[in-house]
């Protein structure tokens, strides 16, 4: 009885972040599930809270139902605007991660791209060269070996989409980084991909390249 109470307090949880994900702008799975268990008055440690993957299953699930027709415009747009984007920088070798390849994307969702060079200098030079404003940023993220990297980043903005650019070296292109939402190697995807997407979508709106 008690497993099955906690079995239902972590699906109740799992649903309200994602409710709050789908329609909060918010991206954060930790802060989202911390916002569900407070909204619902519920008291749990972290074991207790459900995982990511639990989270990203109901928000698909909530997208499906409520999502329809908008939320596939959006993700169309959304991968138009990275097609657009992974052409203007293909010297870099780009690869599409995230929500907008999962198709869990909405409309404030930022279009995130990894860039390969082995200069840290380089992309921001062309950035330069091409009078494009941007902004930098960085992010610790997990690494395989279970400790930490500092992420460089640089977010440009295009007819009011956000797109951050991922700075890696040539040499991690050989294994993508860890995933927030299941800390395996993230999917990414080359244009190439990116146009089989847009042009043939999976029902279940799951891409099937290698993460790579």
């Amino acid at each position: 009885m008690r497993n099955k109470k906690s079995a239902h307090q972590r699906q109740s949880i799992a649903q309200e972040a994602a409710r709050i994900i789908a329609t909060e702008s918010q991206r954060n799975y930790g802060s989202a599930k911390r916002k569900a268990a407070e909204r619902l008055g519920m008291k749990c440690t972290r074991q207790q809270l459900p995982s990511n993957i639990e989270i990203e299953h109901e928000l698909r699930a909530y997208q499906r139902l409520y999502g329809g027709d908008d939320h596939n415009q959006t993700q169309h747009k959304l991968r138009s605007s990275a097609l657009d984007a992974m052409s203007f920088f293909s010297a870099f070798k780009p690869k599409l991660v995230g929500p907008v390849l999962e198709g869990t994307a909405d409309r404030h969702s930022r279009i995130t791209l990894h860039l390969f060079s082995d200069d840290p200098d380089e992309i921001p030079r062309y950035l330069y060269d091409k009078n494009i404003a941007f902004e930098q940023e960085s992010r610790r993220i997990r690494w395989h070996d279970n400790g930490f990297r500092t992420l460089e980043i640089l977010c440009v903005e295009q007819a009011g989409q956000v797109i951050e650019l991922c700075l890696f070296t040539t040499l991690d292109q050989r294994q993508a980084p860890p995933s927030p939402v299941d800390g395996r190697p993230q999917r990414r995807a080359t244009p190439t991909e990116v146009e089989y997407l847009l042009r043939e979508p999976q029902i279940d709106d799951q891409p099937r390249w290698s993460i790579a």
